[in-house]
């Protein structure tokens, strides 16, 4: 029995594969579950379908990130910090600051995507790198410079 997997199942196969089962764990199991349909010549029609949309779909989104990470690419933001008369940040520039910084900077970016190159926390003044994640696997480097605040 071929069916058209509705989601992951472990030892079998990833959602939206075709796949070969026995006939009594296709019918007794996987389709009253809900993790598979019957895979008769409409269904496998219409799966192609929903296949080819979707790939058109995330080839828009990849080259709408990839012109984003480009403009982002290179980018230096400042972060202004307070700090001791030795340059230590009192407390630490966190992937929060970069994030507000960057979007300062005119660039759209969420704070959860950001990942502080080296240490997780900046304490110093200086300049750092930080990678942010527009995509599923297109990323972008930020330089991130720390000044003195001026108060």
């Amino acid at each position: 029995m071929e069916v058209i997997l509705k989601q992951d199942v472990q030892n079998l196969g990833n959602k939206d594969d075709i796949v070969t089962v026995k006939n009594g764990y296709g019918a007794n199991w996987l389709i009253p579950q809900g993790l598979a349909i019957m895979a008769t010549p409409s269904a496998k029609k219409v799966h192609a379908e929903n296949l080819k949309q979707r790939a058109h779909k995330e080839a828009a989104l990849r080259s709408e990130a990839e012109a984003k990470a480009a403009k982002m690419e290179g980018l230096t933001v400042k972060v202004a910090a307070k700090v001791s008369e030795k340059g230590k940040v009192f407390g630490s520039i966190s992937n929060i600051q970069v994030a507000e910084a960057i979007v300062a900077a005119g660039q759209d970016v969420e704070k959860k995507n950001i990942t502080l190159v080296g240490e997780n926390l900046i304490k110093e003044l200086g300049t750092y790198q930080a990678v942010v994640k527009v995509y599923k696997d297109i990323k972008a480097t930020v330089n991130v410079e720390v000044v003195a605040a001026e108060e």
